[in-house]
């Protein structure tokens, strides 16, 4: 990753079909949130892999949910052809790192993180290959955990490296073009996951490395809106209150949507509630820094064209 956009990546997470023609409701994964109570009674199961993902690896060495392994987010992810520094890497890059850290076929894999963004990020490339019924995210990350005074160990468990099979879902990510192409579908919803200055582009546009706003027709919902508290509690809002969210966006069980922020992180926790409400998501990994450094139609200002 380059270390400019390093940088950024470090800011945001410490903190076709023609028009007009119906979507099937996409299928929600089988048990995308576990509860904090379900792993403490769960630790010992002998086919679960639970992995902790950051930017830094000195949190976990300092004590970790007994038995996980531990993920470098930037093994997560590649420069991109735009070089964002923030994109899903080759398939055989992906298969690798997971299997060396004991995901594989058959096993349950549980998700977790001191962040939300980094766990759901996490999410999205085990749905990328395919493992989206076999893998979970801890409701409330490592921040609840440790607030419920559930064990923690700096002992680092051996690795059970076994076969793991890909099953590339190459449909669920986007590229300008496609989005492009459907900026009048009325069945296409974009949703852009960054706060207000960076949607209307008061941001000045990445502060001058790209066109300041948002894709045309995009609904401004900020990930944070899809959280009870990123500080104290970053566990996800009850179902119906993050249904009546993607209802008010304008989605239903016959639109696509994509999903979309700055660099491909923030807007992987809109995807996340996405799939786990059962809508058609798709998801934009260029996200801003592609559409907006390029010739693209772009709006600024709060209103959405």
């Amino acid at each position: 990753m380059k270390p400019i956009f390093r940088a950024v990546a470090a800011v945001v997470l410490a903190l076709p079909l023609p028009a007009g023609r119906a979507r099937a409701q996409a299928r929600p994964p089988a048990n995308p949130l576990v509860t904090t109570e379900w792993l403490a009674t769960h630790l010992s199961d002998p086919d679960l892999v639970i992995l902790q993902i950051e930017g830094r690896r000195d949190g976990y060495a300092a004590g970790h949910i007994p038995g996980a392994q531990f993920i470098l987010q930037d093994n997560i992810v590649v420069d991109g052809e735009n070089g964002a520094g923030y994109e899903l890497p080759p398939v055989p890059e992906i298969v690798e790192v997971l299997r060396k850290a004991g995901v594989a076929d058959g096993r349950q894999v549980i998700v977790y993180s001191e962040n939300p963004l980094s766990a759901t990020r996490l999410w999205l490339t085990l749905d990328f290959i395919g493992l989206a019924d076999h893998a979970s995210i801890l409701d409330g990350g490592f921040t609840r955990w440790k607030a419920e005074s559930r064990p923690v160990t700096a002992e680092v468990a051996a690795v059970r490296t076994a076969v793991l099979t890909a099953r590339p879902r190459s449909d669920m990510v986007v590229k300008a073009e496609w989005v492009r192409d459907r900026l009048d579908d009325p069945k296409t919803l974009l949703i852009d996951a960054r706060p207000d200055q960076e949607y209307t582009g008061a941001d000045g546009g990445m502060g001058g490395m790209a066109h300041p706003g948002h894709i045309p027709g995009a609904f401004n919902m900020y990930w944070e809106e899809l959280i009870e508290s990123r500080q104290t509690n970053p566990s996800f809002l009850p179902r119906e209150q993050l249904h009546a969210k993607f209802a008010g966006a304008g989605a239903d069980a016959a639109a696509t949507v994509v999903s979309y922020c700055m660099i491909g992180a923030r807007a992987s926790l809109t995807y996340f509630v996405g799939r786990m409400l059962g809508y058609d998501m798709k998801f934009y990994d260029g996200s801003w820094h592609d559409w907006g450094t390029r010739d693209l139609p772009y709006v600024k200002g709060s209103a959405r064209r």
